[in-house]
């Protein structure tokens, strides 16, 4: 197992769904459809699907800002609706779309939190500015979506929260920050604390995650830890060749399916190893070669076929 994965916690869950649903207009379309899950304590969970899934109506309902339209959201065994006041206090939280004003200083903003939540350790704040590499002096207007992410970031964490609720964190994040953001999240959950975040990109999650919820069309496909999620063993290759080669030389091949061409580009689905894909090339001149991995939704029609799944797989 990845150092950074872990088994499941037991024990009371830090967050409750129990049948979940939220829609939009009288007779609309469910934004989310009976959501059922447990996060527990000390745990890093990401919650998976592409846009317009249900993520972000999730998240605010877990952050009353929102109400569902009937189940019920615990945080800390405490109803978000009656005791939001007090569970606010022990929570970061995120959004995916971060508005502050934007005539103020990123100073401002920070010192205006800190006196609202009260008890902020201007050490950590420091810190934390520190590694974000994050320029305080400048006005929010002034910032690039990376750095507003970063401001966002510091806010949700800089009073060392007991749980994390990150919609989408690091959209706008370059890779040397991505890394900083996931050493961050690794020591919050050394610390015992909670994170969950929220991505339509599984290798974010795929790094520091240890279960992975998929919601897809208001509805949860299935919780699964990392590694049993990511097993579906298959990769996209693309291969530009000098002259054109027909698809049938790699079709039929071991592991090698869904071959298609333009031109003298071939792709191709290749599971397991390379070496099948190697010996149809042959002596066949190539340009270059290029090996994407799956996107999410391929992985999730790969692991679970094309029906939707009706019950809810839970690892173990």
């Amino acid at each position: 197992m990845n150092s950074n994965h872990r088994s499941t916690e037991t024990g009371t869950p830090v967050i409750q769904a129990h049948g979940l649903t939220k829609a939009y207009g009288r007779g609309g379309p469910l934004a989310l459809n009976r959501l059922n899950l447990d996060v527990y304590q000390g745990e890093i969970f990401g919650y998976l699907g592409p846009n317009g899934a249900g993520k972000s109506t999730t998240i605010r309902i877990l952050m009353d800002l929102i109400r569902p339209t009937s189940g019920t959201a615990t945080l800390f065994g405490q109803d978000v609706r009656e005791h939001a006041v007090e569970i606010h206090r022990r929570i970061g939280f995120m959004p995916g779309e971060l508005n502050l004003w934007p005539g103020r200083t990123g100073r401002d903003i920070v010192v205006y939190f800190s006196k609202v939540r009260g008890g902020v350790n201007p050490n950590v704040i420091k810190q934390i500015t520190e590694r974000l590499s994050l320029d305080l002096s400048m006005r929010v207007r002034e910032y690039s979506s990376g750095n507003k992410r970063k401001l966002g970031l510091l806010l949700a964490t800089m009073h060392e929260p007991e749980l994390l609720i990150l919609d989408e964190p690091t959209s706008g994040l370059d890779p040397l920050m991505q890394q900083t953001f996931n050493d961050m999240m690794l020591e919050m959950r050394a610390a015992g604390h909670t994170v969950f975040l929220s991505s339509h990109v599984l290798s974010e999650v795929q790094t520091i995650c240890d279960r992975v919820a998929i919601l897809r069309g208001g509805v949860l496909q299935a919780v699964e830890s990392v590694e049993k999620l990511t097993h579906a063993d298959f990769q996209w290759v693309t291969i530009t060749f000098r002259e054109p080669v027909s698809p049938s030389h790699f079709e039929g091949k071991n592991g090698i399916t869904n071959v298609t061409a333009d031109g003298t580009t071939l792709k191709m689905r290749v599971a397991g190893d390379f070496d099948a894909v190697i010996r149809a090339i042959g002596s066949d001149y190539v340009v270059n070669m290029k090996v994407h991995e799956p996107t999410l939704e391929e992985i999730f029609l790969a692991y679970y076929g094309e029906k939707p799944v009706t019950h809810l797989a839970v690892a173990s």
